[in-house]
């Protein structure tokens, strides 16, 4: 019987080697915190089935949401967009929203949870926002690093004891229109929204930086430690019911 919780993450589509990657710190991240990480590639057949092997879901950042699936539109800055991964992550972050395990979106798995919920994406930061913040959205693009405020009564703020704090981001694209469901809990200076709340789901709560991308920030890897804890309580909840099930059938 496994001891500790099993936390899926996605990963990107398969690259021209024809390997599926992720970047490792996510996997170390979850590792530090509690929790056994396997990786969800996007060739699955069966999303469904994968909230029936795991305690807990991370959807990771990459490469650009088609914005056809949200009625964006296509120009020169969109990127990276690979049907396959699009259409399994859209998919599963529908089952997600109506599961009870803990749900954790990053950068890009925040945008594809908006986009899951009927929200709608900005197609590049620059262009809506300008530069009073660099969002790491520049040619090449890069990770750099900028302040937040967290709302004070969010469970974010209570998560990482902190209303300010200072992140590491790498994105040309953020969450523009969010629907009634989530609640706005972070933004960045210039008012770009850094993260939200699942109003009705047990754990959902997705942000625009990258926490793994800190290793060493004491206050950024409290995220994956609440996360893994509440995967962790799913775990132990699952394992007492089976349990019991045995005990009935004896």
């Amino acid at each position: 019987m496994k001891k500790f919780p099993i936390v899926g993450i996605t990963t990107h589509n398969r690259c021209s080697a024809g390997a599926y990657r992720l970047n490792g710190t996510y996997i170390d991240a979850v590792q530090a915190a509690g929790g056994i990480p396997i990786l969800l590639p996007p060739n699955q057949l069966d999303p469904g089935s994968i909230l029936d092997a795991v305690d807990g879901l991370i959807f990771s950042g990459g490469g650009d949401i088609n914005p056809e699936l949200y009625g964006g539109y296509v120009d020169r800055t969109v990127y990276s967009v690979n049907a396959e991964r699009d259409n399994f992550e859209l998919n599963l972050a529908k089952l997600a929203l109506k599961a009870d395990i803990p749900v954790l979106g990053i950068c890009r798995g925040m945008q594809m949870l908006n986009v899951a919920s009927g929200g709608s994406l900005v197609i590049h930061v620059p262009d809506a926002y300008g530069d009073e913040v660099n969002h790491g959205s520049g040619i090449p693009p890069r990770a750099i690093e900028h302040t937040i405020e967290i709302e004070p009564n969010s469970r974010l703020a209570k998560i990482m004891g902190k209303t300010s704090t200072t992140v590491v981001s790498w994105h040309h694209q953020a969450v523009r229109k969010v629907t009634s469901d989530w609640r706005i809990v972070a933004d960045a200076p210039d008012t770009l929204v850094e993260a939200m709340e699942h109003c009705y789901h047990p754990w959902m709560i997705a942000i625009q930086w990258h926490p793994e991308m800190s290793p060493n920030c004491s206050v950024n890897s409290r995220i994956f430690r609440a996360f893994v804890e509440a995967a962790a309580s799913k775990f132990m909840n699952s394992t007492k019911s089976a349990s019991n099930t045995i005990h009935t059938f004896l």
